[in-house]
């Protein structure tokens, strides 16, 4: 069409054009533009160029200055703060890529230049092609590749295989090959209990099982399955490089040992720990006392065949009414390892209720070994398997119960409360709201088990008088103990969400032990004298002692699980004050409230140190329970100003655009003032720490190596702040130098495409990236709906701007402003 030529022909003969004329006259051709964004259609002649575009889609700040918290998109802009802001500073100013260049040439005095560990072609081809300029993330890692070598010396140089510190693709667990579009969810069910799915005896061809066992050179996964991605639905985070000739990304082999069978991620002494988090086994600087050995709990694993006909023995066994025989088939022995291997590497650090050396998945009881191998296959993304293991626990906790005509919660077996509390769990966040309905119904029956079984743990302590257990005694008495408190945060995590009554009160546990570190949980003892002398060193409050301590204003010393225990309690009672008809004036309860959040999160400082190594990507660098325990402590503090209960109860029904409603409707809850400020400053910690981590970033690796409830925490956080940054964008009154200054302090924390593409307002920005960032790789199907809603909720933050301006325009485009058209309603608003 002569329109659409139009443009080309006058781009061709502008004097701009890419296009040289030669000294003969000739017209020398462009050069050609392979380096294509994998976001949209535009193409460029150099992999740096394409890398800077690229971050205006990933919304990466990879450049970040060394003097304060800033970053920044390019280096440019860095060199620029630098100058501007801190050369009043003084220090030493940083360099250009060019000065620091042509400083790394120079030759040394004797006039030889410096020496540099040579690093072969194959190496080098990852890179891009040579003769291009390395950007300055490819030249990071070559550099890092060149330290490597150099610090290495004799035999141990010849045995490097020259593979990239990175895959090209990201860790492959967190990309299924699976085709989905978009996000992986969890599929909605329309008969929970009946709906079994069919032919999942063996992975589909498109799941990771298949892809995985085909591909097993890659990585070693716990001696027995393995790991690899063929395919890839999710775009590279940070500078791609080019994958094998036979199509594979690279792995670096040597980030994955001693994870027996899970994904390992970079070790404490990794190139890139801002880009890829820490691991996070010990912060020494926060836990008190001696230096002690690190330790590294192994995931149990299935042997052999024959402990797989002995698990299909146990399974008949348990199903005496035979109704898994047609329906249910044991996934194979790499497969049963990958399970085991997500579950006890990914979900069990968050929830910590199962000894790992006392699992055996031959012997143990077969309706918690299928809960198990059901949340394992969850972190896998295959959710046919999932959900045919949580059905089948689900049937044979069914019959044992049925088969109890005299049932008493006092003889109520311990592995029935774990294998409850795993299928509650699935159930309630796999995003149907039939799974919650079953859940809740089920609720009283196991906060009953828990009362009978604590009752007959009191009767066994008293009866051993002043005599210390035995390591057996005690881990079984500890078993008790940690299933008990997993559930009492479950149900927290339920109020939390859905608003619902809690089902357990912390009267329950009064004079109960608090759970103990890591560390004694998994210490292997090797006589009773040993057992002794480390269980009397060990200080273990009782639920009593630590709940007086924090109303009371000391700081209290416990376990990283018993810290996520406390603020759960702190939580509850935030909770029930609120709901109290004399909440608005009884101000004594709110200052004790006040009091014991500001003590629990000093007593941080003493927390138990913990020496068992956790493999998990996180920007903390203490135990996971930690990191979990200051989301819930950022949103039990916004709790106590502003409840958004009409949002946590629409979100029971698992309605997106309900959701989106009662998150836009709760802005008359949001007020400006100088406590609302306090509040914000908790929603900021909570989206600065994916912003510092990286939006991308955190989208792809959070599903798996985060727990839920930073998305359950953060929903009320959010939609706090994106009201609030509403107002302050829509009021009339003007803000005031502090809302100023916090306003700015959020709106640095995104790049300007983010916001521009919002019509410049940060509210909206906030909503759609929080909203893109949980729902992007789906573990559990709730996240999925939150991320609906909020990227439906910024819509009528933008709509309602569009509506204004759209009325704008009609009425100074009528002559007679009466006639002029209205703009749509939004419901919202």
């Amino acid at each position: 069409m002569a329109g659409s030529e139009g443009p080309a022909t006058l781009t061709a003969l502008s004097p701009t054009s890419t296009r040289k004329q030669s000294a003969t006259g000739d017209v020398a051709a462009p050069k050609e533009k392979r380096y294509k964004c994998q976001f949209c259609s535009r193409a460029f002649s150099r992999s740096e160029h394409r890398s800077r575009h690229e971050r205006s889609h990933t919304k990466e700040r990879p450049f970040r200055c060394t003097k304060c918290k800033s970053t920044f998109v390019r280096r440019d802009l860095l060199l620029r703060h630098d100058r501007t802001v801190h050369a009043k500073d003084g220090g030493v100013p940083l360099q250009s890529d060019t000065k620091r260049r042509n400083t790394g040439n120079k030759t040394s005095p004797n006039g030889s230049s410096s020496k540099i560990p040579e690093l072969d072609e194959a190496a080098l081809e990852q890179y891009g092609d040579p003769n291009d300029a390395f950007s300055v993330e490819q030249a990071a890692m070559l550099m890092t590749n060149f330290q490597q070598r150099a610090a290495m010396s004799g035999p141990e140089l010849g045995s490097i295989q020259p593979e990239p510190l990175i895959s090209s693709h990201g860790p492959q667990l967190l990309e299924p090959s699976m085709p989905y579009p978009g996000s992986m969810t969890l599929p909605q069910m329309n008969g929970w209990d009946q709906m079994l799915p069919h032919n999942v005896s063996q992975p589909k061809a498109s799941s990771i099982g298949s892809s995985l066992d085909a591909n097993h050179d890659l990585l070693q996964f716990g001696g027995s399955s393995t790991l690899a991605g063929a395919g890839n639905t999710l775009p590279p985070l940070m500078e791609r490089q080019t994958s094998q000739p036979d199509g594979l990304p690279s792995f670096s082999l040597s980030s994955m040992n001693g994870l027996n069978g899970g994904l390992a991620t970079p070790g404490a002494l990794s190139p890139f720990p801002s880009m890829l988090g820490p691991v996070s086994p010990v912060d020494y600087r926060r836990s008190p006392g001696p230096p002690q050995q690190c330790t590294m709990a192994r995931a149990p694993q299935v042997e052999n065949e024959d402990q797989i006909n002995a698990i299909m023995e146990n399974i008949r066994h348990w199903d005496s009414e035979g109704a898994l025989v047609d329906a249910f088939c044991l996934p194979q022995l790499s497969v049963l390892n990958r399970y085991l291997s997500t579950y006890f590497n990914f979900f069990h650090h968050h929830l910590p209720f199962l000894h790992p050396s006392s699992f055996n998945p031959s012997t143990v009881s077969a309706p918690l070994l299928l809960s198990v191998l059901s949340i394992g296959a969850l972190y896998t993304f295959e959710q046919d398997q999932a959900y045919m293991l949580h059905i089948g626990s689900k049937v044979l906790v069914t019959q044992f119960l049925q088969k109890k005509d005299n049932f008493s919660s006092r003889k109520c077996p311990l592995w029935m409360m774990q294998s409850s509390l795993l299928n509650m769990s699935f159930a309630s966040w796999s995003g149907d709201p039939k799974g919650l309905e079953w859940a809740c119904s089920i609720k009283s029956l196991l906060a009953n088990m828990v009362a009978g079984n604590r009752y007959e743990l009191k009767l066994r302590s008293e009866a051993r008088e002043a005599r210390q257990p035995t390591h057996a005694e005690w881990i079984e008495d500890e078993g008790c103990r940690r299933t008990y408190y997993a559930v009492y945060i479950f149900f927290g995590l339920l109020t939390l969400t859905y608003n619902h009554t809690p089902a357990i009160s912390f009267n329950e546990f009064d004079s109960l032990e608090l759970p103990s570190s890591e560390t004694l949980w998994n210490l292997e003892a090797t006589d009773d004298e040993s057992w002794i002398e480390s269980l009397t060193s060990s200080t273990i409050l009782t639920f009593r002692e630590a709940h007086d301590a924090l109303f009371q204003g000391e700081n209290a010393r416990y376990s990283a699980f018993a810290t996520r225990v406390m603020i759960n309690a702190l939580f509850l009672e935030v909770w029930y004050h609120k709901r109290s008809p004399e909440a608005l004036q009884d101000v004594v309860t709110e200052y004790k409230l006040r009091l014991a959040l500001d003590t629990w999160e000093k007593s941080l400082e003493l927390c138990e140190p913990e020496t068992v190594v956790v493999q998990l990507s996180a920007p903390h660098k203490g135990h996971p329970l930690i990191f979990n325990a200051m989301a819930m402590y950022r949103n039990t503090r916004a709790r106590l100003l502003v409840d958004l209960k009409t949002v946590q109860e629409a979100l029971r029904y698992h309605d997106s655009y309900e959701v989106a409603a009662a998150m836009t409707h709760a802005r008359d809850k949001v007020k400006r003032s100088q406590e609302m400020l306090k509040v914000i400053q908790a929603c900021f910690d909570c989206i600065e720490v994916a912003a510092l981590q990286g939006i991308r970033w955190v989208a792809r690796t959070s599903a798996t190596n985060w727990s839920i409830e930073h998305p359950l925490c953060g929903l009320d956080l959010i939609v706090i702040l994106s009201l609030w940054l509403w107002r302050v964008e829509h009021d009339e009154e003007p803000a005031n130098e502090e809302e100023k200054a916090m306003y700015q302090k959020l709106r640095n924390l995104f790049d300007d495409d983010s916001v521009e593409g919002l019509n410049n307002k940060l509210s909206a920005t906030v909503a759609k990236l929080w909203g893109s960032m949980i729902d992007e790789v789906v573990v559990w199907g709730i996240t999925k709906l939150m991320g609906e809603s909020f990227k439906l909720h910024s819509q009528a933050l933008t709509g309602y701007e569009d509506a204004l301006v759209a009325e704008a325009e009609q009425n100074a485009a009528s002559p007679n402003p009466h006639l002029a058209p209205h703009a749509p309603e939004i419901a919202a608003f």
